[in-house]
């Protein structure tokens, strides 16, 4: 890297690079290291309980009724809470990027709260508004509805872990873009859906996809809320995550490695369509800016 000191060429050398050969070596050590301790063996550990007692035991494991109950509960639960937050996370970016408005700060910290409160909470708080003791549960109870112990509060306590995902990712892109396309779609005479559609969402696509990834893997992989307010019935309430957990503390350890082999294999599908969507991304922004 050069740089002009006093009308005159210097060539700067990054820091890093005056460091000794050995240190580079060990820093990089050090974290391979750390990551095949604490990722790849147990990834490893995993598929290899999964499989030792061979590739027909696996599957029969997996298609045990209960298992493919916790399957398709899995992907329904994830089919409706994803695009919920996706049209949550579009609108509150929007709002917050676009607009001036008294509590913007106040809706921003409320974004960001289920990072900072424990899934257990937030699975007790849906307990204490919906179960039969709560709040609203003697009119749930005359109305016929369920809400805790049914696919409701299993969607409810995902969504609420989930909601930030798709905003947290919005925010700082659309913020970073401004709004001087849109004012200028304004003044040809656009409209507000043919701004949207024209003009923000190509230029937050791949935002918004990385946002859904994110918020999809958390959503298949949630444990702690859902454990609270689905109440472990087994074949109609357990998602994949409980299902692993009921299997191994009766010690069937095939059938819960093979379920969570079966999550792992979605994390990892999601690891590398999030690493294609961040080349496809960084691939746009600088054509972009050429």
């Amino acid at each position: 890297m050069r740089t002009r000191v006093n009308g005159s060429s210097a060539t700067l050398e990054r820091p890093a690079l005056r460091d000794p050969a050995w240190v580079r070596w060990a820093l990089i050590g050090l974290a391979l290291g750390f990551l095949v301790l604490f990722v790849v063996l147990p990834l490893i550990t995993v598929f290899a309980q999964a499989l030792h007692r061979g590739i027909s035991a696996y599957f029969d494991a997996l298609a045990e009724p209960d298992a493919l109950s916790a399957i398709r509960l899995t992907l329904l639960v994830a089919a409706i809470a994803v695009p919920v937050n996706l049209v949550f996370g579009v609108v509150a970016a929007w709002a917050i990027t676009k607009f001036e408005f008294s509590g913007k700060s106040l809706l921003i910290t409320l974004i960001d709260l289920p990072f900072s409160v424990s899934p257990v909470i937030s699975g007790m708080v849906y307990v204490l508004l919906f179960g039969l003791h709560g709040w609203f549960g003697p009119w749930l109870r005359d109305h016929d509805l369920q809400v805790v112990f049914a696919l409701p509060g299993l969607v409810l306590a995902t969504m609420f872990v989930t909601f930030p995902f798709v905003a947290r990712e919005l925010i700082p892109l659309m913020q970073e873009q401004g709004i001087e396309e849109e004012e200028a779609a304004v003044s040809l005479g656009a409209c507000g859906w043919q701004i949207f559609w024209r003009v923000t969402l190509p230029n937050i696509r791949w935002g918004l996809l990385y946002g859904t990834l994110l918020c999809n893997a958390r959503a298949m992989g949630e444990f702690g809320a859902v454990s609270v307010v689905s109440g472990h019935i087994r074949g109609l309430t357990n998602t994949m995550p409980l299902h692993v957990e009921i299997l191994y503390n009766e010690y069937n350890f095939v059938g819960a490695f093979a379920v969570a082999s079966l999550l792992a294999l979605l994390a990892l599908v999601t690891l590398v369509a999030k690493s294609a969507l961040e080349w496809k991304w960084g691939e746009s922004l600088a054509g972009s800016r050429h």
